[in-house]
């Protein structure tokens, strides 16, 4: 009998960049890397804040951390009433390296007590940089030979067999998963370096957070092009696929196009489009922290981006255009109930899903 079954449940994190361009399903390990100060414990925050009704148990692990920034975590959560299905496991820069070594084993033994009971859980580790130089520490003091950047020989394995138990266990076994979100921490955008390349290689993807985007403003700071999920589309609602499409490969070449208009080379039209086109897009996916969008808003939002809707509006009054929109679309009878279901739309109901919010549109100020 196989113990794991495949990843077949989405584990909606209320980011539209996510959800629809980098799917996390349950039972998944999303690794989350960026330079420090890019918004990485925001997303992991917003995560765990999103599970508040999808019954997903949440334990999230600091390692190493600062005290007021654990602090800040534990208020966060306890003001968008997220701690009653929160476990906090957590350790500061100022307790011995042996327990911070010992921290993440502590959260995903926590998590697999509930994934055992068929529950499905998330579990953030803040972060494996941290924990990866407390194992260093510890190694050196043990007088065990050192290796690359003083690095013990066997740290990949250390974490490999960590984020190993993450999984979605079979209907024989109780049916629960255990979701991993490791964060790492990169300098200077290096995606190369050792920690961070043990980590995307034992992992199914990475949401990489790009300080050049975070410095702009565009919040969450997701580089949708060096971002991945080997695993989520699967697990992915139909209606994600169905509205988002060819987007994420859109999206990442309308940045390099956007990078390469800043020379003041002439485009062609339909260049130019497509680059008014992708700058609509980028305002559809900001989002500000605790502030996620349910399904059928999401969907809406980018089905209408997708279509061209919002082409005529002007970039600065995207943002404020996309409650009416989301609004237009959840009046239309079905467009709810079959986007929660996970069915796909039909040429019909996409088309009265359109004309509703063309129409709102139109009636707007």
């Amino acid at each position: 009998m196989f113990e794991r079954a495949p990843v077949e449940v989405p584990l909606q994190t209320g980011l539209t960049i996510v959800d629809a361009l980098v799917p996390v399903g349950r039972g998944q390990r999303e690794l989350i890397a960026g330079d420090r100060q890019t918004g990485k414990t925001a997303i992991a925050v917003d995560a765990i804040v999103n599970q508040r009704r999808t019954g997903v148990r949440c334990v999230y692990c600091a390692i190493g951390a600062r005290s007021t920034a654990v602090a800040r975590v534990v208020a966060d959560l306890r003001q968008h009433h997220a701690l009653d299905h929160t476990v906090v496991v957590a350790t500061t820069g100022e307790d011995l390296p042996g327990k911070q070594y010992i921290a993440p084993y502590a959260a995903m033994s926590i998590g697999e007590w509930f994934m055992d009971r068929g529950e499905d859980v998330l579990v953030v580790f803040d972060d494996l940089t941290r924990h990866s130089r407390a194992y260093r520490e510890l190694s050196l003091l043990l007088r065990r030979p050192p290796g690359r950047e003083a690095y013990p020989g066997d740290i990949f394995y250390i974490h490999s067999r960590l984020l190993e138990r993450a999984t979605h266990l079979a209907p024989a076994l109780g049916g629960g998963s255990l979701t991993a979100l490791p964060i790492v921490e990169t300098e200077a955008e290096d995606l190369a370096a050792y920690i961070p390349t043990n980590l995307i290689s034992m992992t199914d993807g990475q949401i990489y957070l790009s300080p050049r985007l975070f410095q702009q403003g565009v919040l969450p700071a997701v580089d949708v092009g060096r971002s991945v999920s080997r695993v989520g589309g699967r697990a992915q609602l139909a209606p994600y696929r169905q509205v988002t499409g060819a987007m994420r490969l859109s999206y990442a070449q309308f940045e390099e196009l956007e990078r390469f208009s800043r020379y003041g080379a002439h485009l062609e039209e339909e260049r130019q489009r497509e680059l008014d086109r992708g700058r609509r897009v980028r305002e559809v996916l900001k989002q500000g922290q605790f502030a996620p969008l349910a399904v059928p808003d999401q969907i809406a939002v980018m089905l209408a981006v997708g279509e061209g809707l919002l082409d005529t509006v002007p970039v600065d009054d995207v943002r404020d255009t996309l409650p009416l929109l989301a609004g237009a679309a959840a009046t239309v009878e079905g467009f709810t109930r079959a986007v929660t279901a996970g069915d796909r739309l039909g040429a019909e109901l996409r088309a009265e899903v359109l004309r509703a919010m063309g129409a709102r549109l139109e009636g707007s100020p």
